[in-house]
């Protein structure tokens, strides 16, 4: 896989409505973030009181991709900024599923929030005819 800007990257591609986290790593030669993206289907998702949510946290799947090296995170189209830099060092978020509402939330960081960064979100994962919502959290500042 090329990794370009608008290119969703990750361990864990969606076929299927997913939830998850994701980053915007600079690609090295300009702002443009790249999407980094960890996910489970929803059919395969934990239940958090009324939500469906991801298993795994930034920090434990951040760790996980460092452990590999640069190298094999190459071959797998990560960017190596993964193995130099700290999880929190970059824009980060969430999805999550309300199973009352049927709604997905977006929670990320503000510059994360535009629009064309939302729509690369939203295809990552294959959200795109579902409806959401973006909200900001306190939780995915960087």
């Amino acid at each position: 896989m090329t990794a370009t800007p608008t290119t969703p990257l990750s361990d864990s591609a969606p076929q299927l409505p997913s939830v998850g986290i994701f980053w915007g790593i600079p690609d090295g030669t300009s702002p443009i973030r790249m999407l980094v993206i960890d996910s489970t289907p929803l059919n395969a998702a934990e239940p958090y009181g009324a939500a469906l949510t991801h298993p795994r946290g930034h920090y434990d799947v951040w760790e996980a991709w460092q452990a590999v090296g640069v190298a094999k995170l190459k071959r797998r189209g990560l960017p190596a900024a993964i193995a130099y830099s700290e999880y929190e060092q970059h824009p980060r978020g969430r999805i999550v599923y309300d199973t009352a509402t049927q709604v997905f939330t977006i929670y990320a960081d503000r510059r994360l929030q535009a629009p064309e960064f939302i729509q690369q979100i939203v295809t990552a994962f294959g959200i795109t005819g579902a409806q959401f919502v973006v909200r900001s959290d306190s939780h995915y500042r960087s």
